[in-house]
């Protein structure tokens, strides 16, 4: 898989031919519909709601997107981000940026939200993330047993604070 770097310039073309390599790299029976949806994730540099992917690709009918999304989070290659608004965004990511936790996946990462436009970004993991993540688990009372730690910085995004 490409670095997060390479992503940035992927064209259509080289995201759709990037995202049946992915498929087959796991498993995953290629079709159209999760052939675009993931060259799509492939290609934002944000999280995406169901809706914007829905605006993005009226080819694929709802239920479909909605089957192509959780059967490419299952497989690790993208990940589920639930905001303070109970919108489930999904990003491109690959099964290296979960980890297990009791049997699950566990997507662990910083991400950003924008307060105006309520887009979510993905925060590369950073080792200051994961010292927070062990003062955090640390920190927990006896008897308590941590599954997740999720963490957002929030404020405005580039765009919403360059129209300021």
């Amino acid at each position: 898989m490409s670095d997060h770097f390479h992503r940035h310039y992927l064209s259509e073309q080289d995201g759709a031919a990037e995202a049946r390599s992915a498929l087959r790299s796991v498993g995953l029976r290629v079709t159209t519909p999760r052939i675009s949806v993931l060259s799509l994730l492939l290609l934002q540099q944000r999280a995406m709601s169901h809706t914007e992917m829905q605006e993005d690709l009226p080819e694929i009918d709802r239920v479909t997107l909605y089957r192509s999304l959780d059967s490419l989070a299952e497989a690790g290659l993208a990940h589920k981000i639930i905001g303070d608004d109970r919108i489930t965004r999904f990003r491109f990511g690959t099964a290296h940026s979960t980890q297990h936790v009791n049997g699950q996946q566990s997507h662990q990462h910083g991400h950003f939200q924008c307060l105006r436009c309520a887009k979510v970004f993905c925060l590369e993991q950073a080792p200051m993330i994961d010292l927070i993540e062990a003062q955090l688990r640390a920190s927990l009372r006896p008897g308590f047993a941590a599954q997740s730690v999720e963490m957002t910085i929030k404020g405005w995004c580039d765009q919403c604070n360059e129209s300021c």
